[in-house]
């Protein structure tokens, strides 16, 4: 079987980091060989025939959703990683609750940013665009629904070299239910962002060698920013979006997936209008002050990374740990790879690949979404959450994690 190539850190399992060029290569060299060879085994007759055809699971709420794209330029800062860049240029997916559903499903990404994704994890033997002929659950022409100043917002962020549609199934679920979502893409952080004058950029920091503790430290700063600047420009004196009106600027919270889970942490120590965040499988270098963070927090991780006392990244979660005074969770889901807490762990399972988890994708995204569901509803919405208390016979593969006494059960 082929895996993805997933972008960790030399040596380790997980988190927001690179492989070395020499490693990846090599894994790249391997995975083409298997997929010339015909070593795939299909998962249905449609990837067999080299026409897949993938889709992302419905969401579970009970309102239609809609989906619009919104491209926003920060003319008070350069880009950090282009200097002849004058302005920060961002693009942002929204997802929200639809009156009814519309007639156009959303695209899940551009051909060309499948075509992207595609060759950086190797996968050259498979349609440039079969990604982009993702079905979703969205409609790009649905109108929002809701009361003026109703609906809570939360901002996701992506993992390190990957576009902000790798979300999307949790930005759909949490729609269903009723939040606003906004997806950031970090330009120049992931192989493709597409913008509406047909630009085209890629990944530029993924060809940065070297990258220690300090740089991922400034690549968590430097989101931090870029989720400070769209919240300006949603529920700011001029809103970007025209149903901005929606919104509940007292009811504003964040997550992201491994780089996008550490930038979260960073995000909510520089702005106080995130009330509550979740880092999904995301090793964090961002150092919170002395005084803690007292907001709610959520670490959902896989337990070969972030078991507490086993390793360099799971001691990075036990430093953040001990500075969260508020609410928090360490939650750790049994047979999770990196892949697993987004779409890709699902979409890899339909085009008859492996990420090396032993969970399968659909299932692992429907534990994904379930708590990071409960916890946003639990602290925008203040409805209790049972899920969040203690383990759950119905979620059997989540263990709960006590870092002080290193055990999870």
């Amino acid at each position: 079987m082929a895996y993805l190539i997933e972008h960790v850190k030399p040596g380790g399992t997980g988190g927001p980091r690179r492989s070395s060029r020499r490693g990846r290569a090599a894994a790249i060299a391997g995975l083409t060989a298997v997929l010339a060879a015909g070593g795939l085994v299909p998962a249905s007759p449609a990837a067999a025939s080299g026409a897949p055809v993938t889709y992302l699971p419905a969401p579970t709420g009970s309102r239609p959703v809609g989906t619009r794209s919104l491209y926003l330029k920060d003319t008070s800062r350069p880009d950090p990683w282009v200097p002849t860049a004058k302005a920060r240029e961002l693009m942002v997916s929204l997802w929200y609750p639809a009156a009814a559903p519309g007639r156009r499903r959303a695209q899940y990404m551009t051909p060309k940013a499948s075509e992207l994704l595609l060759k950086d994890g190797g996968l050259t033997g498979l349609p440039a665009d079969t990604l982009s002929r993702t079905r979703t659950n969205a409609f790009t022409d649905a109108r929002p629904a809701g009361r003026p100043h109703s609906l809570p917002l939360v901002v996701l962020s992506p993992g390190h070299a990957k576009p902000r549609t790798e979300l999307t199934a949790l930005a759909e679920e949490l729609a269903s239910r009723g939040y606003v979502v906004a997806a950031v893409d970090h330009t120049y952080e992931n192989v493709a962002t597409s913008f509406p004058d047909g630009r085209v950029t890629t990944c530029v920091t993924c060809e940065i060698d070297g990258k220690g503790p300090d740089w991922w430290a400034k690549l968590e700063k430097s989101r931090a920013a870029d989720v400070s600047f769209v919240l300006d420009e949603l529920i700011g004196a001029r809103p970007k979006w025209k149903d901005s009106a929606l919104i509940d600027r007292s009811r504003i919270a964040m997550a992201g997936h491994s780089a996008g889970g550490a930038a979260t942490v960073a995000a909510m120590a520089a702005d106080r209008r995130l009330r509550a965040g979740v880092d999904l499988d995301g090793s964090v270098e961002t150092i919170l002050p002395d005084a803690g963070l007292a907001r709610p927090f959520l670490l959902l991780g896989k337990p070969a990374t972030y078991t507490p006392g086993k390793g360099e990244s799971a001691a990075t979660w036990e430093r953040v740990w001990a500075r969260l005074t508020g609410w928090k969770r360490w939650l750790l889901v049994t047979g999770a790879a990196h892949t697993s807490f987004t779409d890709l762990g699902v979409l890899i399972g339909q085009l008859g690949l492996e990420d090396g988890a032993d969970i399968p994708g659909p299932r692992a995204l429907d534990v994904t979404r379930a708590y990071v569901s409960a916890f946003f509803d639990r602290h925008l919405r203040g409805k209790p959450q049972p899920l969040l208390d203690k383990p759950s016979a119905g979620m059997p593969e989540v263990t709960f994690c006590d870092p002080e006494k290193k055990t999870c059960a």
